[in-house]
């Protein structure tokens, strides 16, 4: 057990609030190279010749750097250090966003977003077992904080964006301006150098390819993707749902704010209660009746209810921190943590990428919405099954001994 986890037991010390500010300052920063983007799309777009295949390939980007980069994050923390290799990932992010900020041409654009992706992957994956490493006894309200500070993090990159291009009358000045938060969230991880966790050469790795024979890592996975699935089709559909039912892009847009807004409460709330419980099924069925219900009045409800159906889908995306969550309430060493986190994410964000690109297809082919929403609630009932099987009060290590 490292200092800070003894440490954290008892009375928080200075390392343990500097190691808060830490993972607070590092998932502030997790998605904006993600979230900046959308707003100026088309006008990156026309500034740099992108053509057709570039500006799908940079919307498809966060889901291939988080899948392939996440996967071998254990394996370098294990070479690195967890501590250092954090430090480097902001690093790499914020480099990342700086170059793109200051290029002109788009296959430069492309890369320079692929590094700084890749230090946002690292950091998904890092982040949980960090948690599971120096706060053992305090894993939910951890996670609260965590999750907490990812959804401030993506709304203020989302939101804050296109205000400061306008201000700056440069995109550039837009895109550069989150760089310097990267800066700002490694100046912890410099002080904690001096603390990197000493872990257990003897200690059995908790590998991927040992958590391939894992019926309960395979569960957390595949609930993992469904629910990251269904975030992804809602942000990147929602709009267009608006559009066609009649609202304006104005309208639209205002709606899409509230509903990403809606997300920082629900990240306070979900796992606040999933926390006091070591079984969290009644959870998960409780957040795909939100789910069922605010997308069933998106589909066959009245329009002027629409702030009503978006809030009961807003309170289902609470799956996501309940999925964050599972990665350290169903293991016991921050080794297993690890492992689960590295293979659930990157399994899981493969499975997701598919969604928005499924719904346009089949909007496009049935040239209606009845077909896509019948997706989204076969994607649901696969979010159920494995949820139940996943919030179950079991360990990893009893199922595999890994970690042991």
């Amino acid at each position: 057990m490292s200092a800070l986890a003894e440490e954290s037991r008892a009375k928080p010390g200075p390392l343990a609030w500097l190691l808060v500010l830490g993972i607070v300052l590092a998932a502030l920063n997790l998605r904006t190279a993600v979230t900046s983007v959308g707003p100026l799309l088309d006008q990156l777009t026309d500034a740099l010749g992108m053509s057709s295949v570039g500006t799908g390939l940079l919307t498809t980007l966060p889901v291939l750097a988080f899948a392939s980069v996440g996967a071998v994050t254990p394996s370098l923390a294990r070479r690195l250090g967890e501590h250092r290799l954090l430090l480097l990932a902001l690093v790499t992010l914020g480099l990342g966003l700086l170059v793109r900020s200051l290029v002109g041409s788009a296959p430069v654009f492309l890369l320079s977003s692929a590094v700084a992706l890749s230090g946002g992957a690292v950091g998904n994956v890092l982040i949980p077992t960090l948690i599971k490493r120096h706060f053992p006894a305090r894993t939910g309200i951890m996670t609260i904080v965590y999750t907490t500070a990812l959804a401030v993090g993506t709304m203020l990159a989302a939101s804050a964006t296109v205000p400061i291009e306008r201000a700056s009358g440069d995109w550039h000045v837009a895109l550069g301006v989150w760089a310097a938060l990267a800066v700002v969230a490694a100046i912890p991880w410099l002080a904690l150098l001096r603390s990197e966790p000493e872990r257990d050469a003897g200690r059995r790795d908790a590998g991927i390819r040992r958590l391939v024979r894992s019926r309960l890592a395979w569960m957390i996975a595949i609930y993992f993707g469904a629910q990251s699935m269904i975030a992804y089709i809602m942000f990147g559909w929602l709009a267009t749902i608006l559009a066609d039912g009649g609202y304006s892009t104005s309208q639209a847009g205002l709606v899409l704010g509230v509903f990403t807004a809606l997300n920082i409460p629900v990240s306070i709330f979900v796992p606040m209660v999933a926390a006091r419980f070591r079984d969290q099924r009644p959870t998960v069925v409780g957040l795909v009746v939100f789910y069922v219900a605010g997308y069933l009045g998106l589909w066959l409800g009245p329009m002027s209810l629409t702030l009503l159906w978006v809030t009961l889908v807003a309170i289902g995306m609470g799956s996501f921190p309940l999925a964050l969550m599972m990665l350290a309430l169903r293991t016991r060493t921050p080794e297993a943590t690890a492992g689960l986190s590295a293979f659930g994410q990157s399994v899981g964000y493969l499975i997701s990428g598919a969604g928005p690109l499924l719904v346009g297809v089949l909007r496009e082919a049935t040239g209606g919405w009845s077909v896509p929403y019948m997706m989204i609630f076969a994607v649901l009932v696969v979010q159920l099954l494995t949820g139940l099987y996943a919030g179950r009060d079991r360990y990893l290590e009893d199922e595999t001994s890994l970690g042991q």
